[in-house]
């Protein structure tokens, strides 16, 4: 009798995770608890250890054909004069898809290799050595070999099996809000870059429809709710009061608007699996923004999957993660260099993050 593997998350590490169990012999459950498929989503990364999953998975054609065409960032001062201009990508076959997209296109890879329902959510887990008995919100309880937390930084899964998250995750002092501009972009190819001392604003032309994100640095905020999107309208146009450049009509465009806004953070997790429960993607490891989350995603979804195939459940989520822990502790050892050049903390360091810039532009 095949295993049953309940998938809760159908984002970029769930689809991965569901289509390759299944593909290894696993009888596959995705739970999400959004009504569809999500539209929004910043443009990502799919490289390094993604790109042979993605071929493998056959999902590369598909993801070319959404990709964007941005190949550089302009950096420009107050006045809208480019202060260098910088490569996007740097490693051969990477690409960058809007998240939507790529998860969309590893919906349709896996949709019919396991069974997929929305709009529900897993209320109670109740492990044993044998498996675990789940509880939704929306169907009838039910029992699976496996449950796997694919569910984000906010994940269900890790709450109710490992603990708050309070506990667990560790806000990295700097926030993210983006939302469609709902206009064309000026240039294809330029990603348009301001910055003052702790703060960024950045124009994505993604995929013909500008994208808008607002990158800062400051402390957690007590009573963050990451659902409420007046809140985070709010702390966002607070946080950029006085700003230059154009960011007080781009503010403007926050009025009404649902923006996707969180804390840039770290989890951990000593382990993450307890019994038949365990975690990929975000809500094991998240270095969000600074850590190629896409990209691990899709790796850690294949690893898990392969390495339960080959070696049964206990051992399997063991290999797992020692293998992929290697890929992530990487990342997650670079994110404050990463974070220090998107936004410098200090006139002196954004001095010097552009003076960089322009060094290697002329380059």
């Amino acid at each position: 009798m095949q295993p049953s593997v309940l998938v809760s998350g159908a984002g970029v590490a769930g689809t991965t995770a569901a289509y390759w169990l299944a593909r290894n012999g696993f009888r596959v459950t995705v739970v999400e608890r959004s009504a569809g498929q999500r539209s929004s989503g910043n443009p990502v990364d799919v490289r390094g250890p993604a790109l042979p999953v993605a071929t493998d998975m056959g999902v590369l054609p598909a993801l070319h054909e959404h990709a964007t065409h941005a190949t550089r960032m302009r950096v420009v001062d107050g006045a809208g004069r480019t202060v260098a201009r910088l490569p996007m990508q740097t490693e051969p076959g990477a690409l960058e898809i809007p998240r939507a997209d790529l998860a969309g296109v590893l919906f349709e890879a896996a949709r019919d290799h396991a069974e997929f329902r929305f709009d529900d959510t897993i209320t109670a887990l109740a492990p044993d050595p044998d498996g675990v008995d789940v509880t939704f919100d929306r169907a009838a309880p039910q029992r699976f070999d496996l449950v796997v937390g694919a569910d984000g930084l906010h994940s269900t899964v890790r709450r109710l099996a490992f603990g708050p998250e309070t506990d667990l995750v560790s806000h990295l002092g700097v926030w993210v809000a983006t939302l469609p501009l709902d206009e064309p972009a000026e240039d294809p190819s330029d990603v348009l870059a301001y910055n003052e001392p702790g703060r960024l604003v950045s124009v994505h032309p993604a995929r013909g429809t500008a994208l808008l994100a607002f990158i800062f640095r400051g402390p957690a905020i007590p009573g963050f709710d990451h659902r409420d999107t007046a809140q985070h309208r709010r702390i966002v146009t607070e946080a950029y009061a006085g700003a230059g450049w154009r960011v007080p009509e781009l503010l403007g465009r926050l009025d009404g608007a649902d923006p996707y806004f969180d804390s840039v953070s770290r989890v951990h997790l000593s382990s993450w699996s307890r019994g038949r429960i365990t975690l990929v993607g975000d809500a094991a490891s998240c270095v969000s923004l600074f850590g190629d989350g896409s990209s691990l995603a899709i790796a850690g979804g294949h690893t898990l999957a392969t390495a339960l195939a080959g070696h049964g459940i206990a051992d399997g989520l063991r290999r797992y993660e020692t293998e992929h822990r290697i890929r992530t502790d990487a990342k997650v050892r670079g994110a404050g260099r990463a974070a220090a050049l998107v936004v410098p903390k200090t006139r002196l360091g954004l001095a010097a993050r552009n003076l960089t810039a322009r060094v290697l532009s002329r380059r």
